[in-house]
């Protein structure tokens, strides 16, 4: 997977470029869902949208350092912010309620 791709603007790209530039955008986006969360509810939310692409960014730039950089430095960077991605999803679907409506709640009046 080191075969260039194609050259843009003098950047070479190869699958693994490819694959590291996804996971980057990937990690980066939770970011951007975390700020439209919490602008609509008008309180900071975590919603777990950000926790999922936190774990597949962090896959993927892993992978790209693991195998198409072979970089530590990337390797340690990226795998301590998936396992903690990892353990709130655990956390979260371990303790989830399911949300229950009663009758008589605010929506009916």
């Amino acid at each position: 997977m080191s075969d260039v791709l194609f050259n843009l603007y003098g950047l070479t790209i190869t699958p693994w470029k490819l694959v590291g530039l996804l996971g980057t955008f990937l990690f980066t986006a939770r970011w951007f869902v975390q700020f439209y969360a919490t602008k609509k509810s008008k309180r900071v939310v975590m919603p777990m949208s950000f926790w999922y692409l936190s774990i597949v960014g962090s896959v993927m730039t892993l992978a790209y350092f693991i195998w198409g950089k072979n970089d530590s430095v990337g390797i340690l960077q990226n795998a301590f912010p998936m396992f903690v991605s990892v353990y709130n999803v655990y956390v979260h679907v371990r303790h989830h309620q399911p949300e229950v409506v009663s009758p008589g709640g605010s929506e009916e009046g």
